[in-house]
């Protein structure tokens, strides 16, 4: 089938539904119209897409930890604490790397050896080994809403199964969770998969059930440019809008100057719904996640709470509807529970404190538009290379390194866009590669990283870079010299 934005028809989609629920046992548990009854059965203060909605409205911005272990119980044991101990309004459920790379056998085996030594043995929940009713053991469990977060290329079984176990929301896309994560795997192939999940979403809408959707913003985490998530996040929204997805989260990831974060964040929203509406999308809730620091973190925990402060300060400013937190446990690997509650509470106290004093200045706004300029030369591109279709546009994006995501691993990335911080820390494309910004939009970014240059007497170089990305690492914003 030639790869296009168009709905999957529904016949198509069953016959392709068979093969992916045979790819491991517990595919047959998967009831699509059973699951639909469970899904009406729940509260709705279990229910992502009405949680995100009553926040928008509102404008209060909700928390939500990342966190899984292999075992049930254990999971069970972890979210409950993380609610009740870190106040987390929203709860995740991070999938194992083996589950990820659709590897069931090695997470069968992980399961095992974590029951045999008494300790996690996976870095994750094994959703499709544990199956659909150790899944809505979960969802029965606890007292908020939960989101299925991984990092998978082919993310069809694990939807599947994940869906009928009553999870209200599913991470990731077809770009998000192949170009910063995978080396070899085809964007054609996982834009193909990433319409079957949200075809499957799709499915539960028509069926009375909103599935909340939400691309993966920070890309690699690294010193990336906000038109280029940006554009990534609409595209990955259009994509999902069209196989009939009802609520959208759209993600970024936090680059540490507030102006810029602020900035980004508001003009993601608006962004969004400006390209949903323009393609006729009319009806789709967009709303909005703010990763904390994606980078590295100081091995100090009272310096990592700074860190995880700041992300706050610019969540809780820019009106975020989500914050992803991060621990101060970030630098030594997987945090304990006890870390994730305090990371959480932390952020909490900061959005308390923020509450009530919007940022609104000429700064943010000046900074919006230039956002916004840089995200639209880059769309309209990608629809004019697929000639109105942004499914081909994107695929030849890529291809041109039109869209070119910094220090990403896979092949079918140009890796030609360099990055640096300008003089205030916000992020700014050193070396454009042939991401298509207009002369007037390169000469901006060319002048604040020259600014900077000549602060620090030396020239703008790749050396800059390498100092920015561990400058946050070693208590600073700015890599200088």
């Amino acid at each position: 089938m030639d790869l296009r934005n168009r709905k999957i028809d529904k016949d198509v989609f069953m016959a392709s539904r068979a093969e992916v629920l045979s790819q491991w046992p517990t595919g047959k548990r998967v009831d699509l119209e059973e699951a639909v009854a469970f899904h009406k059965s729940l509260p709705e203060h279990k229910i992502f897409s009405s949680k995100l909605i009553q926040a928008k409205k509102a404008k209060k911005t909700l928390i939500q930890p990342r966190a899984g272990v292999p075992l049930l119980q254990d999971h069970i044991k972890l979210l409950t604490y993380l609610q009740d101990q870190g106040e987390a309004d929203l709860l995740p459920t991070t999938i194992d790397s083996y589950t990820r790379q659709n590897r069931y056998q090695e997470a069968q085996i992980g399961i095992e050896e974590s029951i045999r030594q008494s300790k996690s043995m996976l870095n994750g929940f094994p959703a499709v080994n544990h199956g659909v009713d150790a899944c809505r053991s979960i969802i029965d469990s606890l007292n908020v809403p939960v989101q299925v977060r991984h990092g998978t290329p082919d993310a069809r079984l694990l939807a599947e199964i994940c869906c009928a176990g009553g999870f209200t929301s599913f991470e990731g896309g077809g770009i998000s969770y192949n170009i910063p994560y995978a080396k070899n795997v085809s964007l054609e192939v996982t834009i193909r998969d990433w319409q079957y999940v949200d075809r499957l979403a799709g499915l539960y809408e028509e069926m009375g059930v909103s599935i909340n959707r939400e691309p993966f913003g920070p890309l690699t985490g690294t010193l990336v440019p906000p038109c280029i998530s940006h554009a990534v996040a609409i595209i990955e929204s259009l994509l999902a809008a069209e196989q009939g997805v009802k609520n959208i989260s759209v993600g970024y990831g936090q680059c540490g100057n507030l102006i810029q974060d602020v900035a980004a964040i508001r003009s993601l929203e608006e962004l969004t719904e400006e390209y949903l509406k323009k393609y006729g999308y009319d009806d789709v809730v967009v709303t909005t996640v703010l990763h904390q620091w994606m980078g590295g973190f100081p091995q100090d925990e009272a310096k990592a709470f700074g860190v995880i402060s700041w992300g706050s300060v610019a969540g809780a400013l820019a009106q975020a509807t989500k914050i992803i937190v991060k621990t101060p446990h970030e630098a030594m690997g997987i945090p304990t529970m006890e870390a994730n509650a305090e990371g959480l509470r932390c952020t909490k106290q900061v959005i308390s404190m923020l509450a009530d004093q919007p940022l609104n200045n000429a700064q943010v706004a000046a900074e919006m538009e230039i956002i916004k300029a840089e995200t639209k030369c880059i769309l309209d591109k990608c629809f004019e290379l697929g000639e109105g279709d942004i499914a081909v546009g994107t695929v030849a994006a890529f291809q041109t390194g039109v869209l070119d995501i910094p220090f990403a691993p896979s092949r079918y990335n140009a890796g030609k866009l360099l990055p640096a911080r300008d003089n205030e820390g916000a992020i700014r494309i050193l070396t454009p590669g042939n991401v298509p910004l207009s002369k007037e939009l390169l000469d901006f970014n060319t002048a604040k990283i020259q600014e900077r240059a000549r602060q620090e007497k030396r020239a703008a170089s790749f050396q800059m870079v390498i100092d920015d990305v561990y400058a946050i690492g070693k208590g600073r914003l700015v890599g200088r010299p």
